[in-house]
């Protein structure tokens, strides 16, 4: 058996594909690391099954526990720290999608909440001018501790506690431990928005690895990183999309879900659903082409968004209402993502294939401004972010809203825009003409979608998950 062990919390279905999908484990196991991961306790068969190899083990995160910890243990207290840590970053880099988030905390706050908001809106600006502030307050996390994984601490003897965010979700329990025990630790960016959305870690961290430089500033300026502790190392998820391993074959695809091959098709992945509607985009562009009224006769792909599939009225509501109109109207098609199951919900890797093909097949693909305008662009495929306003938002009394015409200048969704590797479309006529602009030239702004690729990607050879598993295993035995 290795004298080497690290352990690797997998909390999320992203987290999977970053680390079981790419060369991240096999690199570190294949170097003579035993790697223990940490996931979804009712999914470690699943996931054995599936990803097992000598080297690998599987073991539970104890999820349901942390979240019992979370919410009875100093409930309160816990929640404002995390609250503050989510939006508490400086003021040197764009926080304008943490300034929605406490919008959003503000006005859905009832009770006590709302009460405390205006000190905790005084706290958050002395943490974005302060760096003493921001230290003070991730020390205080520590004040909460619950050690939950003692016996895989001991059994086990890990050298590093890796986690797939620095401490931003549950993991902060197992990064709050190893701490404590002087276990180094480290972080791997998954979310292209995370650093700049997300803020403080959750916990004392030693090294952080992220996919290009742009995030290495928002962690340095935002969280106050040593740099010399973050490492570029591109995004292992989406090496697959270079390597082709998931593309489906172009015929089985189009039958897969009824599609016309001699009409164009438009793939819309529905997105910030948590602010707003996706209705109305979806309703513009079935208008479109159940109306013939585009260049060129096309059909229309709806990807619904893991957050339908949530215990929520609202979302649930749409996704019938979306469902409703594919039944109703030619030309109009969904489709929805595979859950993995579990605690890692909908954001998995579960339909990997699905969604490679949808992105490389599609002659224009629209969202709004979601992760996947990057991994579009990757299949250097045409990108429109629609961003129609739906009058009332979610139309709901408590329920925040946010007008897609007021989130353009959100980090990710600036450099998007900046970046002129796509276009915007606010209204119907507007996006009517975006549409039509990328089916008359699909390689107008090919350059630029390749250039934006090497900004926010870095590596485009598909050897980021080499590259971060090397890095992962320079640390092992660093000092702290």
């Amino acid at each position: 058996m290795s004298s080497r062990r690290i352990f690797i919390s997998a909390d999320h279905g992203l987290a999977i594909v970053y680390f079981l999908q790419s060369d991240v484990v096999p690199t570190l196991i294949e170097s003579g690391v035993e790697v223990v991961l940490l996931t979804d306790d009712g999914l470690k068969d699943q996931i054995t099954r599936r990803f097992g190899q000598p080297g690998l083990i599987v073991e539970g995160l104890r999820i349901q526990e942390a979240r019992k910890y979370s919410q009875r243990v100093s409930p309160t207290e816990q929640w404002w720290l995390s609250f503050l840590r989510r939006v508490g970053a400086s003021g040197r880099i764009n926080v304008e999608a943490m300034t929605s988030h406490v919008r959003q905390v503000e006005e859905e706050a009832v009770g006590k909440r709302r009460l405390v908001m205006p000190f905790a809106k005084m706290l958050i600006g002395l943490l974005r001018r302060s760096k003493w502030a921001r230290q003070t307050l991730v020390r205080r996390q520590m004040h909460f501790v619950p050690n939950l994984y003692a016996d895989l601490f001991e059994k086990y003897q890990p050298e590093l506690v890796v986690a797939s965010t620095p401490g931003w979700r549950l993991d902060r329990y197992l990064l709050r431990e190893a701490a404590a025990r002087g276990v180094p630790t480290a972080a791997v960016v998954v979310g292209w928005d995370n650093p700049s959305s997300y803020s403080l870690p959750g916990a004392p961290m030693d090294w952080i690895t992220c996919w290009s430089e742009i995030q290495k500033e928002e962690l340095v300026l935002g969280s106050d990183w040593d740099p010399a502790r973050v490492n570029v190392g591109g995004i292992p998820s989406y090496d697959g999309y270079r390597k082709k391993q998931w593309l489906m074959d172009r015929d089985e695809y189009f039958k897969l879900h009824g599609l016309d091959p001699d009409r164009k098709l438009l793939g819309y992945a529905c997105s910030f659903i948590t602010f707003s509607p996706n209705y109305q985009n979806v309703e513009a562009l079935a208008k479109l082409v159940s109306g013939d009224e585009l260049a060129e006769p096309s059909q229309l792909l709806v990807r619904l968004h893991p957050n339908h599939f949530m215990d929520n009225p609202l979302f649930a509501g749409e996704r019938a209402k979306i469902k409703k109109l594919a039944d109703e109207l030619p030309h109009v098609h969904l489709v929805e993502p595979v859950p993995l199951g579990g605690e890692l919900g909908y954001y998995s890797g579960e339909d990997m294939p699905e969604k490679t093909s949808m992105m490389a097949y599609s002659d224009v693909f629209l969202t709004v401004y979601s992760t996947m305008v990057v991994e579009a662009a990757i299949h250097e495929t045409p990108i429109v972010s629609v961003c129609i306003d739906n009058p009332g938002g979610w139309n709901q009394s408590g329920k925040f809203s946010l007008a897609l015409s007021e989130i353009g200048n959100w980090p990710t969704h600036q450099r998007f825009r900046l970046s002129g590797a796509g276009l915007e479309a606010q209204d119907y006529e507007t996006l009517k003409d975006a549409v039509n602009h990328y089916l008359r030239d699909p390689q107008v702004d090919l350059e630029k979608c390749r250039q934006f690729i090497l900004d926010e990607c870095t590596f485009t050879d598909g050897t980021a998950g080499k590259r971060t598993a090397e890095y992962l295993l320079s640390v092992i035995g660093r000092k702290k």
